[in-house]
């Protein structure tokens, strides 16, 4: 089949041709969308998911959609190395313009109030070429979001920009994601500025996206934030989104899929968005013909994973250091372990209790950490509940037993 109209596109948060399952996700952000224009309260959005189940891809989604709502936008990823204050500058800066508010007065000082905000972070010390310009034309207003408690600051700085958006009868949704990459003081801020401002009623929300931890992360922060947020799990797709996932995208281009292929699909892709483009994507370039047929997909397979072993496992397997990768293996061997055992089933994210991870090492649970938080803030396991770890990426531990 012509590999040059091939439909699917696997990659980090690239769009796939149809969006399948997430109608509910859409619709609801829609209702929320509208709400706010008629000045009814709204929570903001916390969306949360293992890597590869389609979270970038649905935050630019509802981006879209916000815009095409006319609202203002912005949108920023969070990474443990930055502070909140110059990437989210730059995100509502991008909102403001977006809004179109006649008033350039008043525009200008919510830009000098940004500024300001952005600014913060250099030290009063600091070298002229170390002080970032946001490239606002406006001068830095005195006096506002600029005391340096992040915390105080976040909440004027949003406190003025939705004002500017009422002004207009417009809302403003900020994007946030790899939430749970925010510092904690960053994070307590987010919260306490969500906080004030639902109580205002000013129409701007925040859309989080993050890890599956992300909940356990805010609460920590703020007890408050179970009923600030509205949280919506994204997980995998069930069969009748992955076969719409590869069916609709293919009709476009006049070719089909076998009933035998689409059973084959989804047993080797289990549902995940990226494994279902991935796949799909090999599996239109081998098949000499339409309909994709069963032997298709077989013969697709061994291709898709090793793209798969060395894009999407193998590149992160690659950030840890020699005993890191020491703790994932042991990490994947428990797992299987315990299912051999019958202790627990081996679910997608194979959480384990830590001390497991430790009897296959042979070593004190303590004498681990170092090596489980640097993973921890690498973003390649989480700790969903106390005591236990996961990897934050579907089928991980398969591939660690398989490949690496």
């Amino acid at each position: 089949m012509d590999p040059i109209r091939n439909p699917y596109a696997p990659g980090a948060g690239q769009r796939p041709p149809e969006l399948a399952g997430r109608d509910e996700q859409l619709g609801a952000f829609d209702v929320v969308l509208e709400r706010i224009a008629r000045g009814r309260p709204e929570r903001s959005i916390v969306l949360t998911g293992l890597r590869g189940v389609g979270k970038t891809v649905l935050l630019n989604a509802l981006r879209s959609s916000a815009v095409r709502a006319r609202w203002g936008t912005g949108k920023l990823e969070a990474r443990p190395d930055q502070r909140l204050r110059r990437p989210l500058s730059a995100a509502l800066h991008v909102a403001v313009r977006e809004l179109g508010h006649p008033q350039g007065d008043d525009v200008d000082h919510v830009l000098g109030v940004v500024k300001a905000f952005a600014q913060r972070e250099a030290s009063s010390g600091s070298r002229l070429r170390d002080r970032w310009n946001p490239g606002i034309d406006a001068p830095a207003v005195t006096g506002r979001a600029d005391s340096g408690d992040i915390e105080i600051d976040l909440v004027e700085l949003l406190t003025d920009v939705g004002g500017l958006a009422a002004d207009v009868g417009k809302g403003v949704a900020v994007f946030l994601d790899e939430m749970q990459d925010l510092g904690p003081e960053d994070v307590s801020a987010v919260c306490a500025a969500c906080h004030e401002i639902s109580q205002s009623g000013l129409p701007l929300i925040v859309v989080g996206a993050g890890l599956p931890h992300l909940p356990a992360v805010l609460s920590a922060s703020k007890s408050y934030s179970e009923r600030l947020f509205r949280y919506q799990r994204i997980d995998r797709l069930d069969r009748p989104a992955a076969d719409l996932a590869l069916v609709a995208p293919a009709r476009e281009e006049d070719a089909q899929f076998t009933p035998g292929a689409l059973d084959e699909m989804y047993a080797a892709t289990a549902g995940y968005p990226y494994f279902v483009q991935a796949y799909g994507k090999v599996a239109w370039d081998v098949a000499p013909t339409s309909p994709i047929t069963v032997e298709d997909v077989r013969v697709a397979a061994p291709e898709a994973e090793a793209e798969l072993a060395v894009g999407f496992f193998g590149s992160r397997y690659e950030r840890a250091t020699p005993a890191e990768r020491e703790y994932l293996r042991a990490m994947a061997d428990a797992a299987a372990m315990r299912a051999d055992s019958g202790e627990g089933p081996l679910d997608d994210a194979e959480s384990v209790p830590t001390s497991d991870v430790a009897a296959v090492l042979g070593r004190k649970p303590q004498s681990l950490s170092p090596a489980r938080d640097a993973l921890l803030k690498k973003g390649l396991i989480y700790s969903g509940e106390r005591g236990r770890i996961a990897f934050t990426v579907p089928h991980f531990g398969r591939y660690l037993r398989t490949t690496a």
